[in-house]
């Protein structure tokens, strides 16, 4: 039988690995993932890991859920794959109608990809092209926020402020306007998060006037800016850029691919600030974690605008594996679940339990920022020495592997976007390991 070792010698050598300098492995463990079962990973080895961030983001119900796997068994036997164009079929018929009825048919048009980046860059070329269709045709600009991750497709890397990302393909870019973030943690002295939100706000205002006209969309991920950091801002911010963009005769564009789902406390984060945006990106959870599946949702006015007799005034957006039916189905089961067991009411009492466990951290010196959003907890660590501070992520992941934790601060944020499915001894179990692997970093 072939050993751990050599698993992570030919992994090496053949594949590579994402969001990863390679050359880090040398030093950084990398994992060779045998099974899942619920909130747990398993080596090869047979040593387990509490996955504390869902694997990236997308896992809500826990590895190898029987619902899930049972729908997608039964999929395989009707239909594995069909082309969406000219075709359709039972589960992305069912998957489009549950989804607009969950936004109250406000976003009653569902269009579908494979990934986030790609749904971002849909809504950005369905927004460029709606306002074309319509003889606005200097519409051509986009808006993001400071620190904004929208993914890293050459249009999706357009409206992302996050220079590690961005900084290597800027000459390939159509660069977008960057405004003030909401980030409750700029608060200056006797600033509140709500100040924070309406000041930047008014950066917003201020470029909207200055290029009227010209931009096309506004893209933000609500309430929470994750790749940055998990930074968190007040719902106000929502409602003022929905009158901006309003006011402005802008598209208002939602990227909810990891705050959508449930994650924020409402299925989608918009909600909370009761609101609804011209286009509203979904992808990771909403397939559970299982299978590749993006969306964009958008409204009546948008699909009228291509809808048409000239095929060049359609959307021509296309993909291979366009509404799959096994990735569809896999996110029927993953609605169903939130339905049946009534799961955003579940969310907000594992939510205070978790805010319960770490509530020591705020009168910790080593700490500041500690916030939450729903199913996102998140907290600064305090680190002055500047090498210390640029390898405290590898640090932290390392130190946490032998705690049975798979944890990947931001920097030197360290957060918490685990599965759904944690009992309130696995939150009391979590919150133990993560503080133990603190103590060890911050020592």
């Amino acid at each position: 039988m072939e050993t751990q070792n050599n698993w992570v010698a030919r992994s090496l050598q053949h594949v590579w690995h994402p969001c990863t300098q390679m050359q880090h492995h040398e030093t950084v463990p990398l994992i060779p993932v045998s099974h899942g079962r619920g909130i747990w990973l398993y080596d090869m080895d047979g040593k387990r890991y509490l996955d504390a961030i869902s694997s990236w983001w997308v896992n809500l119900f826990g590895h190898a859920n029987p619902r899930i796997n049972a729908a997608l068994k039964d999929q395989l036997d009707k239909l594995e794959h069909a082309m969406l164009a000219g075709f359709t079929h039972a589960p992305v018929i069912e998957l489009s109608e549950k989804l607009s009825a969950l936004t109250g048919h406000a976003l009653g048009h569902s269009f579908y990809a494979s990934d986030g980046a790609s749904a971002v860059e849909i809504a950005l070329k369905m927004s460029f092209h709606a306002w074309r269709n319509g003889g606005q045709t200097e519409k051509q600009e986009f808006i993001c926020i400071q620190g904004s991750y929208h993914g890293e497709t050459v249009g999706a890397l357009a409206v992302t402020d996050v220079s590690l990302f961005r900084e290597a393909y800027g000459p390939m870019l159509q660069r977008a306007h960057v405004v003030a973030s909401p980030d409750a943690r700029l608060a200056q002295e006797g600033e509140t998060a709500t100040d924070v939100a309406l000041r930047a706000a008014a950066d917003l205002e201020r470029v909207l006037q200055q290029r009227q006209g010209k931009v096309a969309a506004v893209i933000i991920e609500p309430l929470v800016q994750c790749a940055t950091g998990m930074a968190m801002h007040d719902p106000i911010y929502l409602r003022r850029l929905r009158e901006l963009c309003d006011q402005h005769q802008v598209h208002l564009i939602a990227d909810e691919i990891a705050v959508g789902c449930g994650r924020t406390g409402t299925f989608f984060a918009c909600e909370s600030a009761q609101i609804w945006p011209d286009f509203l990106c979904l992808s990771k959870g909403i397939s559970g974690g299982y299978l590749p599946l993006s969306l964009v949702m958008t409204t009546d006015s948008v699909y009228q605008a291509f809808y048409d007799a000239d095929v060049r005034r359609g959307f021509l957006h296309s993909h291979s594996y366009t509404g799959n039916p096994l990735a569809c189905r896999a996110a029927l089961a993953t609605l169903a679940i939130f339905e049946d067991e009534n799961v955003i009411a579940a969310n907000r009492q594992k939510s205070q339990m978790i805010a319960s466990a770490f509530a020591g951290l705020k009168d910790d010196a080593r700490v500041k920022h500690v916030r939450q959003q729903g199913m996102i907890f998140a907290f600064d660590a305090v680190v002055d020495d500047a090498e210390r501070a640029s390898t405290f992520s590898r640090r932290f992941f390392s130190a946490a592997l032998q705690q049975e934790l798979l944890m990947r601060p931001i920097g030197r944020s360290v957060y918490l976007m685990p599965p759904y499915i944690l009992s309130e001894e696995e939150i009391a179990l979590l919150a133990q390991k993560t503080m133990n692997v603190f103590e060890e970093v911050m020592a």
